[in-house]
Protein backbone atom coordinates (compact mmCIF):
# COMPACT_ATOMS: atom_id res chain seq x y z
CA UNK A 1 0.00 0.00 0.00
CA UNK A 2 0.99 3.37 -0.68
CA UNK A 3 0.35 6.26 1.38
CA UNK A 4 0.31 9.92 1.13
CA UNK A 5 0.49 11.83 4.86
CA UNK A 6 -2.70 13.84 4.75
CA UNK A 7 -1.56 17.30 6.72
CA UNK A 8 -3.52 20.18 4.84
CA UNK A 9 -0.55 21.10 3.15
CA UNK A 10 -1.51 21.13 -0.29
CA UNK A 11 -0.26 19.19 -3.42
CA UNK A 12 -1.79 16.05 -2.16
CA UNK A 13 -4.01 16.15 -5.59
CA UNK A 14 -1.43 16.29 -8.18
CA UNK A 15 1.10 14.00 -6.63
CA UNK A 16 -2.00 11.39 -6.27
CA UNK A 17 -2.87 11.85 -10.29
CA UNK A 18 0.65 11.29 -11.34
CA UNK A 19 0.46 7.97 -9.06
CA UNK A 20 -2.33 7.17 -11.16
CA UNK A 21 -0.40 7.73 -14.29
CA UNK A 22 2.17 5.30 -13.21
CA UNK A 23 -0.93 3.07 -12.20
CA UNK A 24 -0.71 3.10 -8.94
CA UNK A 25 -3.88 4.50 -6.21
CA UNK A 26 -2.59 5.81 -2.83
CA UNK A 27 -4.37 6.34 0.32
CA UNK A 28 -4.28 10.07 1.54
CA UNK A 29 -4.30 9.32 5.54
CA UNK A 30 -3.38 11.43 8.87
CA UNK A 31 -3.27 8.28 10.39
CA UNK A 32 -0.12 6.88 12.13
CA UNK A 33 -0.83 3.09 11.99
CA UNK A 34 -1.70 3.24 8.35
CA UNK A 35 1.53 5.40 7.84
CA UNK A 36 3.73 3.23 9.55
CA UNK A 37 2.55 0.19 7.97
CA UNK A 38 2.60 1.49 4.45
CA UNK A 39 4.92 -0.18 1.34
CA UNK A 40 5.80 3.23 0.45
CA UNK A 41 5.05 6.94 2.07
CA UNK A 42 5.16 10.23 0.32
CA UNK A 43 5.26 13.38 2.42
CA UNK A 44 4.01 16.64 -0.38
CA UNK A 45 4.01 19.92 0.64
CA UNK A 46 3.19 23.37 -0.37
CA UNK A 47 2.38 26.22 2.08
CA UNK A 48 4.33 27.89 5.53
CA UNK A 49 6.44 25.41 7.50
CA UNK A 50 5.57 26.41 11.10
CA UNK A 51 2.12 25.81 10.20
CA UNK A 52 2.69 22.85 8.67
CA UNK A 53 4.91 21.20 11.76
CA UNK A 54 2.13 22.55 14.38
CA UNK A 55 -0.29 20.60 12.13
CA UNK A 56 2.22 17.69 12.66
CA UNK A 57 2.35 18.09 16.02
CA UNK A 58 -1.34 18.60 16.57
CA UNK A 59 -1.95 15.20 14.37
CA UNK A 60 0.60 12.82 16.66
CA UNK A 61 2.51 12.31 13.22
CA UNK A 62 5.72 13.97 14.65
CA UNK A 63 7.26 10.90 16.29
CA UNK A 64 5.66 8.35 13.89
CA UNK A 65 7.02 9.82 10.98
CA UNK A 66 10.44 9.66 12.20
CA UNK A 67 9.76 5.83 12.79
CA UNK A 68 9.04 4.86 9.35
CA UNK A 69 10.82 1.65 8.05
CA UNK A 70 9.18 1.58 4.52
CA UNK A 71 10.91 3.90 1.87
CA UNK A 72 9.82 7.87 2.23
CA UNK A 73 9.71 10.37 0.17
CA UNK A 74 9.25 14.00 1.15
CA UNK A 75 8.53 16.65 -1.55
CA UNK A 76 9.19 20.46 -1.34
CA UNK A 77 8.03 21.54 2.23
CA UNK A 78 8.24 17.74 2.76
CA UNK A 79 11.49 17.47 1.91
CA UNK A 80 12.32 20.92 4.10
CA UNK A 81 10.51 19.32 6.95
CA UNK A 82 12.91 16.26 6.60
CA UNK A 83 15.77 18.55 8.07
CA UNK A 84 16.16 19.72 11.61
CA UNK A 85 15.56 23.28 11.26
CA UNK A 86 14.21 26.00 8.77
CA UNK A 87 14.31 29.87 8.68
CA UNK A 88 11.08 30.27 7.99
CA UNK A 89 8.97 30.43 10.90
CA UNK A 90 12.11 29.78 13.02
CA UNK A 91 10.63 26.19 12.87
CA UNK A 92 12.29 22.74 14.17
CA UNK A 93 12.10 20.13 11.84
CA UNK A 94 11.66 16.80 12.01
CA UNK A 95 15.28 15.82 12.25
CA UNK A 96 15.48 12.81 9.98
CA UNK A 97 18.81 15.08 8.23
CA UNK A 98 20.71 17.57 10.39
CA UNK A 99 20.31 20.17 6.95
CA UNK A 100 19.72 23.71 7.93
CA UNK A 101 16.91 25.25 5.55
CA UNK A 102 17.37 29.34 4.74
CA UNK A 103 16.18 31.90 2.51
CA UNK A 104 16.97 32.57 -0.89
CA UNK A 105 18.45 36.38 -0.83
CA UNK A 106 16.93 38.18 -3.64
CA UNK A 107 18.09 40.18 -6.38
CA UNK A 108 16.67 42.25 -9.37
CA UNK A 109 18.68 39.14 -11.35
CA UNK A 110 17.06 36.56 -9.05
CA UNK A 111 13.74 37.00 -8.35
CA UNK A 112 12.39 34.68 -4.93
CA UNK A 113 10.29 32.49 -5.35
CA UNK A 114 13.40 30.40 -7.34
CA UNK A 115 9.82 29.27 -9.93
CA UNK A 116 10.06 27.50 -12.76
CA UNK A 117 12.29 24.90 -14.45
CA UNK A 118 15.91 23.98 -13.56
CA UNK A 119 18.26 21.68 -14.53
CA UNK A 120 20.92 19.56 -11.83
CA UNK A 121 24.69 20.39 -11.25
CA UNK A 122 25.81 17.17 -10.06
CA UNK A 123 24.29 13.52 -9.01
CA UNK A 124 25.87 11.25 -6.57
CA UNK A 125 26.31 8.39 -8.00
CA UNK A 126 24.26 5.34 -7.42
CA UNK A 127 21.96 7.45 -6.10
CA UNK A 128 19.03 5.03 -6.41
CA UNK A 129 16.16 7.73 -7.27
CA UNK A 130 17.81 9.61 -10.04
CA UNK A 131 18.56 6.13 -11.87
CA UNK A 132 18.35 6.90 -15.74
CA UNK A 133 18.11 10.75 -15.18
CA UNK A 134 21.21 13.05 -16.21
CA UNK A 135 22.12 16.30 -15.54
CA UNK A 136 20.49 17.83 -18.66
CA UNK A 137 17.22 16.61 -17.57
CA UNK A 138 15.12 19.46 -16.28
CA UNK A 139 12.86 19.71 -13.11
CA UNK A 140 10.11 22.18 -12.09
CA UNK A 141 10.44 24.25 -8.76
CA UNK A 142 8.75 26.42 -6.56
CA UNK A 143 10.35 27.67 -3.30
CA UNK A 144 11.56 30.24 -1.21
CA UNK A 145 13.62 28.75 1.44
CA UNK A 146 16.59 25.87 0.00
CA UNK A 147 18.45 23.15 1.99
CA UNK A 148 22.02 23.75 2.40
CA UNK A 149 24.47 21.11 0.82
CA UNK A 150 25.92 19.11 3.24
CA UNK A 151 26.59 15.09 3.23
CA UNK A 152 22.96 14.52 3.25
CA UNK A 153 22.56 15.95 -0.65
CA UNK A 154 22.09 13.52 -3.46
CA UNK A 155 21.43 16.20 -6.16
CA UNK A 156 22.76 19.70 -6.28
CA UNK A 157 21.57 22.30 -8.29
CA UNK A 158 22.07 25.81 -8.50
CA UNK A 159 20.30 29.38 -8.05
CA UNK A 160 22.52 31.91 -7.04
CA UNK A 161 23.94 29.63 -4.44
CA UNK A 162 24.24 25.50 -4.93
CA UNK A 163 21.46 24.59 -2.96
CA UNK A 164 20.40 20.71 -2.49
CA UNK A 165 17.62 19.64 -5.00
CA UNK A 166 17.63 16.02 -3.38
CA UNK A 167 18.55 14.68 0.04
CA UNK A 168 18.81 11.29 1.51
CA UNK A 169 19.16 9.19 4.67
CA UNK A 170 18.76 5.89 4.67
CA UNK A 171 15.44 4.87 3.66
CA UNK A 172 14.18 8.64 3.67
CA UNK A 173 14.85 10.36 0.14
CA UNK A 174 13.73 14.12 -0.08
CA UNK A 175 13.08 16.41 -3.60
CA UNK A 176 13.06 20.14 -3.19
CA UNK A 177 11.38 20.08 -6.97
CA UNK A 178 7.83 18.62 -7.95
CA UNK A 179 8.32 15.36 -9.88
CA UNK A 180 4.52 15.41 -10.07
CA UNK A 181 4.50 18.83 -12.29
CA UNK A 182 8.25 17.94 -13.87
CA UNK A 183 6.72 16.01 -17.07
CA UNK A 184 8.37 12.28 -17.62
CA UNK A 185 11.34 12.74 -15.93
CA UNK A 186 8.89 13.65 -13.08
CA UNK A 187 7.57 10.72 -13.68
CA UNK A 188 10.63 8.32 -13.76
CA UNK A 189 11.59 9.70 -10.54
CA UNK A 190 8.09 8.87 -8.87
CA UNK A 191 8.55 5.36 -10.59
CA UNK A 192 12.34 4.81 -9.16
CA UNK A 193 11.07 5.26 -5.54
CA UNK A 194 8.45 3.11 -5.94
CA UNK A 195 10.65 0.65 -7.51
CA UNK A 196 13.01 0.79 -4.52
CA UNK A 197 13.86 -2.29 -2.50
Amino acid sequence: MIALVDYDAGNTRSVLNALKRLGVEATLTSDAEVLLSADRVLFPGVGHARSAMDTLQAQGLEAPLRDIKAPFLGICLGMQLMCAYTEEGHTTGLGIVPTKVVRFEEDASRPVPHMGWNHFESIRPRSPLFKGISLEDNVYFVHSYYAEVDDATDVVSHYGVEFAAAIRHDNYFGVQFHPEKSGDVGLKILQNFLDLH
